[in-house]
């Protein structure tokens, strides 16, 4: 290939690749550039059975979780991704019966529902549930292991809204 030829096929490649713009997330995080805030409004505890302190620890969680993994600013107001819901259910259901017909595990399971809006990318927003849940030996008490299954199903539940929400998996 003549040093011409090759001049003519570099310089418009370069160009295009200097043009374009790539966007790395250690979270795995795929927001528009155009956004810049989030908002989570407080989300009630609706469910049947209620852990008192499960509104504000499930809203602070998902709130900390967007201030850490992306570069957008909290709002209070309706932010570029907003997000709003509330608790739906917290479910404590026996699990692996033994042969005595005794639970040898109970589960706790809890549930959301979000609304999501996306305003730069409204094709991205949905309304729908998630939920988690955690199982614990039916020999402990739910009052002495609750706050460390809460906090490992809130976790997840995070997890699963903000993939949902902007890793678009």
């Amino acid at each position: 290939m003549s040093l011409r030829k090759l001049h003519r096929w570099l310089v418009p490649t370069l160009a295009l690749l200097a043009s374009c713009s790539i966007k790395y997330s250690f979270s795995g995080a795929s927001i528009s550039p155009e956004s810049k805030t989030f908002s989570v409004q407080f989300f009630p505890n609706m469910a049947p059975l209620v852990n008192p302190s499960l509104s504000s620890t499930f809203t602070e969680a998902l709130k900390m979780k967007f201030l850490t993994g992306t570069r957008l600013s909290e709002t209070d107001d309706a932010g570029d991704l907003a997000f709003e819901g509330e608790i739906t259910g917290y479910a404590v259901t026996p699990q692996a019966i033994t042969a005595n017909e005794v639970a040898a595990q109970n589960r706790l399971t809890i549930s959301v529902h979000v609304k999501f809006t996306n305003v730069q990318d409204p094709a991205q927003s949905f309304d729908k549930s998630f939920s988690q849940y955690e199982d614990y030996d039916s020999q402990q008490n739910l009052s002495s292991v609750e706050g460390e299954l809460v906090e490992a199903i809130v976790k997840k539940l995070v997890e699963d809204i903000f993939n949902a929400a902007v890793a678009n998996w």
